[in-house]
This record gives C-alpha cells, sequence and structure tokens, in this order.
C-alpha cells in the first residue's frame, strides 16, 4: 500500500468517506507542495536503524534558561552550546520558544512565531547550524489569547468549530483528568457563553481534532517546523488529542490514527525528520505510541525511568529497576526510548503504577516533600485525588538540601543515577539543571505560585561560568564528571540504542547492565552501586564468550573476568569486554 493511500484511509477513518476524501485532496496538495518547495528533505536518505546512534544525546532547555545582559537568550545558549558541548551532545531540545500566555510555554499564542524576548527565527537557524533541534508541538490545546480563540468568540464562522463546546449538564466523570482543574470553562462569546473545554488549564483551550480544518491547520504548522530545520518533533500531552464523550478521553483509537498520519506526512515529505510521544502515563499505555514498531514515533519518553530511580536511590536497592528494566521489549529497529530523569516538569508517579507498591509510592511522595519540594495531583473518576507528579528538582530528590552531607558525595551520587540513564538502551535526554548541577528554586515557586517552577530557574550565564572555573563548586562537580560520562558512551558503539541489553543480577545494591552492539562485536557491562555502603561483586558468573578480562572505560583500570569486584559508594564502571 501506497503512503498516500495510507494517509487516505486514516482520513476516511477520522472523518468518514465524504469529509475524508475532501481532507486527503486538501492535504495531498499542501504535502505536494511542500515536497516541491523543498526537494533536499523529501530526498534526503535515512537508514531507520541508525537514525539514532550511541553518538546522539539531546539537551533540554528553555530558550532563556542561560541569560546575559544584552543579548537575546537563544544567542547566550548558542554561545554556551558551542563553547561547553560542541561534539558533547547532538540535539538542543528548546522547550516552546513561541509566543505565550502562561505554562512557562505550553500555552501558545502564535505557532509561527519566536517570542522575542528569546529571539528570532535567525537565531534558531544559527543554532541548527551546529546542533539537530527538537522543536515542540503543543497541538492539543492553544492559548486563549490565541487569534484562533479570540477568532471562535468573535463569532468569526472560521473558528467556530474550531474548539470544543460542551454542555455543563454532560456527565464527563469518564474522563480521565491530569489536573484537578475544571475541565470545562465559561467562556464569553458573540453566540453567548459557551462551555470550552480545557485538559490542563482555563488559558490552554483544546482544539477539535473532529473538525477536520483544524487537522489541516496543525499540519500546516508541523510543516512549518520541518522548514525551520526541526529535526525531531515533539507531540506534547498527545494522548489527550481526540475527544468522545462517554469514553476516558485518553490514548483513542482516533489519536493514534492522528499519530500515524504524522508519522505518514514525514514519511512523504521529510523522511530524517522523526516524531517523539510525550504521555506521562502508565509505562504499557505510553508504549502504545510506538504502534506496531514501524508506524507511530520513533521515540518515546521513558517516563517510569526517573521515579524508579528515584527509588533506588532512596532504598539503596536495586531490585525494583532491576526487574523492570529487565522486562522492557524493543518492538524494532526503528523505535527507541528517550531515557531521562529531569525535565521542565515534575517527576510523574503514574508511570510506576503496577512497578511501585502504593506504600513505595508513598514513601517517594514524602521524601520528595521532605527535600523542600512539593506533589501535584489529578483528580479521579470518583472525585478523589491521587499523586500526579513530584515536583523537585532531581538533584535535591537524591540528596537532602538541608542535610550535612558533602557536596562531592551528593554529587557522586547524582552522577551515579545519570551513568544508568546513559547506559539505558535508548537515546539520552538531559535537562540542562541536571548538566549544571542546579537545586530547588524557591524563589521561582513563590513569586509565580507554580510548583513546576522550582525547577525552571533562569540562570545567568556569567554565574554559571563563573562556577564552572571553580573546581569546588556543585557545578562543576557535576558538569565536568557528567561532560565526560557523554563524551565515553559516544565512543562505545555497545550503547548505540538499537544494541540489546540484559540485565544481571550480581547484588541487589548493584545495578548491572550488559550492553551488546548491534553487530555483536562489542560488549561493556555497565555497574552501579546504588547504595552509600562498598559492595563486592564476583564477576565469574557473568557468562560472556572467551572474556579474558574487562577495561573500564571510564577509569582506564583493568579488571579480570575472574574477579570479585569491590565497588564503593555510587561507584560507576563500564568495563568493556576484552577477548
Amino acid at each position: 500500500m501506497s503512503l498516500a493511500e495510507r494517509i487516505l484511509n486514516k482520513l476516511v477513518f477520522l472523518y468518514g468517506p465524504d469529509r475524508g476524501q475532501t481532507c486527503f485532496q486538501q492535504l495531498m496538495s499542501r504535502l505536494d507542495d511542500f515536497r516541491t518547495r523543498h526537494p533536499a528533505l523529501s530526498a534526503e536518505p535515512v537508514a531507520p536503524h541508525e537514525r539514532f546512534t550511541e553518538r546522539d544525546a539531546v539537551l533540554i532547555t528553555y530558550g532563556d534558561s542561560l541569560r546575559a545582559e544584552g543579548e537575546a537568550p537563544l544567542r547566550t545558549l548558542h554561545r554556551f552550546l558551542k563553547a561547553r558541548l560542541m561534539g558533547v551532545i547532538s540535539t538542543v531540545h528548546i522547550l516552546p520558544f513561541f509566543p505565550y500566555s502562561s505554562d512557562d510555554g505550553f500555552s501558545v499564542i502564535d505557532y509561527l512565531a519566536v517570542n522575542p524576548d528569546l529571539g528570532t527565527w535567525d537565531d534558531i537557524a544559527r543554532l541548527r547550524g551546529d546542533f539537530k533541534l527538537m522543536f515542540d508541538a503543543v497541538i492539543n490545546h492553544i492559548s486563549a489569547h490565541s487569534a484562533w480563540f479570540q477568532g471562535f468568540v468573535s463569532g468569526d464562522p472560521t473558528y467556530r468549530d474550531f474548539f470544543i463546546t460542551v454542555d455543563p449538564t454532560t456527565d464527563l466523570s469518564s474522563v480521565v483528568r491530569p489536573r484537578t482543574l475544571p475541565l470545562l470553562t465559561p467562556v464569553q462569546t458573540a453566540e453567548g457563553v459557551r462551555h470550552v473545554w480545557t485538559t490542563f488549564s482555563a488559558d490552554q483551550i483544546d482544539l477539535n481534532y473532529a473538525n477536520p480544518a483544524v487537522l489541516l491547520r496543525i499540519v500546516d504548522v508541523l510543516l512549518f517546523y520541518v522548514a525551520q530545520g526541526a529535526d525531531l518533533i515533539r507531540l506534547d500531552a498527545i494522548a489527550y488529542l481526540w475527544k468522545r464523550v462517554g469514553t476516558p478521553c485518553i490514548h483513542l483509537p482516533e489519536t493514534h490514527a492522528v499519530v500515524r498520519l504524522f508519522r505518514d506526512i514525514l514519511d512523504y515529505v521529510a523522511p530524517a525528520v522523526a516524531l517523539i510521544t510525550e504521555t506521562n502515563v502508565p509505562h504499557k499505555e505510553n508504549v502504545s505510541y510506538f504502534g506496531d514498531g514501524t508506524d507511530e514515533a520513533q521515540l518515546v519518553y521513558q517516563f517510569a525511568l526517573p521515579p524508579l530511580l528515584a527509588h533506588t536511590f532512596a532504598t539503596g536497592d536495586a531490585s525494583a529497576l532491576s526487574r523492570w528494566a529487565a522486562g522492557l521489549e524493543k518492538l524494532s529497529d526503528q523505535t527507541s526510548y528517550f531515557n531521562f530523569t529531569a525535565s521542565h516538569d515534575g517527576i510523574g508517579v503514574r508511570p510506576v503504577e503496577g512497578i511501585l507498591t502504593p506504600d513505595e509510592i508513598a514513601a517517594l511522595v514524602e521524601r520528595a516533600r521532605a527535600h523542600g519540594g512539593d506533589v501535584s495531583y489529578k483528580t479521579n473518576s470518583d472525585g478523589s485525588r491521587s499523586p500526579y507528579e513530584l515536583n523537585i528538582n532531581y538533584f535535591d530528590m537524591l540528596s537532602d538540601p538541608q542535610g550535612d552531607e558533602p557536596l562531592a558525595l551528593q554529587a557522586r551520587r547524582f552522577l551515579a543515577a545519570q551513568a544508568i540513564q546513559l547506559a539505558f538502551v535508548g537515546v539520552p535526554g538531559i535537562y540542562i539543571h541536571s548538566l549544571l548541577g542546579s537545586r530547588n528554586w524557591y524563589e521561582g515557586v513563590t513569586r509565580t505560585g507554580i510548583l513546576r517552577a522550582i525547577n525552571r530557574e533562569k540562570l545567568a550565564y556569567d554565574e554559571v561560568e563563573a562556577a564552572l572555573s571553580d573546581p569546588t563548586s556543585l557545578r562543576s562537580l557535576v558538569f565536568y564528571p557528567y561532560r565526560e560520562l557523554l563524551i565515553r558512551r559516544a565512543a562505545q558503539r555497545a550503547f548505540h540504542p538499537n544494541g540489546p541489553q540484559q540485565v544481571l543480577t550480581l547484588h541487589p545494591a548493584v545495578f548491572a547492565l550488559l550492553r551488546t552492539s548491534p553487530q555483536g562485536d562489542e560488549q561493556v557491562l555497565a555497574l552501579t552501586n546504588v547504595s552509600g555502603e562498598p559492595v563486592t561483586v564476583d564477576l565469574s558468573g557473568v557468562a560472556l564468550d572467551d572474556v579474558r578480562a574487562f577495561h573500564d572505560v571510564l577509569s582506564g583500570r583493568q579488571v579480570s573476568a575472574g574477579e570479585a569486584l569491590r565497588l564503593e559508594p555510587y561507584d560507576v564502571l563500564w568495563l568493556k569486554a576484552e577477548r
């Protein structure tokens, strides 16, 4: 079946034969025009199994995470990345850099503009000259201040059906809620009061994809991002995209059909551009966005990893992490996990439902609070509340900011967690505040009233540079070893996303991961002591054919294949097999 036929089938599924055929003709006209204007994009060769390699690492940052007096923040960011991370990270995920009205960028006013407070499209292009880029497609909803929604409010017929209106007496109790805020927001329009669907906030108005015109406008947005140099397109909050009253309105078949449609569109006009889905939900639901391994997202966020690692280092026991990791499946050589520990959001706890016990999740909640953080909740169908995410800087989740541990020990613990993330099969995503050893930003929470602000501090470029020049500073204690981990990782073919991984059980306090290159010719045994006590592991039980010794690619140390190996607290070894 041709790509065009696949696209038509999806549109007929979404809109029926007549509207689907009409939408198909309008869509293909757009796509063919795009291919004509950008022939190099459609002709760009891509080997799906080599789309991502061991050399890929993504830095996650706001456009203004670093600020310098008199300079556009995007230029400041570029200057820092060129000086400090050229050849170390491959891709920069600039969190929504468009004009916005709330939620630190995730309530977009204009999809096609760069926020002038950050810079211009020329600044984005300069960044694209040195790094691959990930753009956010915040397309579940749009700002109440956008021209689209203001057109709806004023009665412009173009936008009459761009949004979802519901009678407030309708039973919506089956709808899965990621927030405790009201699902419907009353709005005074030219046609009277309308109650519009707002999954996340009153300023984030959900788009109505049951209207083909909405889908076509969003396709225009995605094509624009591709033309502006996006290598990865992140589908924000995509699980809630399609609504049907009487259903949970999450992960609906229509939502998956839209993601598959986006995949078809990119395969047609720019096959080198990949999709990544952001779905902060239990693991089984999350990985459903891989589709069959060839037809939906190439990357999905590994949402279970951050809370599992937090649990692992809180308890000094890798057993739960090992059990979960041993059960991970890889669908195809076209898909991979996006492994992260921290992001601009909090640490989601829904992804570990069924992996950790309720008591273990409760312990994480209490640990976050004890370490200066807070907790966000969601509303359940019965009206009760349950924890949704932990709002805390990841460094402080692992180490009590009020404690008296030496900074060097805290940094060592944190880097051990990051080393596990880097060793995991998939592509690593590193939040800029993790790379720079940031801590809880209480002032941000006080100033904004937003719990997530605790991990969204805007840093003064000169102060960061001064800290990185001080070898005793926490930023130096984290940044330089982290950078070295990334460099060493990129040199090992065994860390290729399509290379298999095997979890070994050597000691409850040791997370042991055997990574093998796709060709089977290189192997690295990644060992991490997750506890604050020294432990000894016996390597004689590691069944590797013809291995005479190991070489630790981090320290240069030689280790005998049959050696009883002592790991110091939070020790990390990446042992490359020698035959």
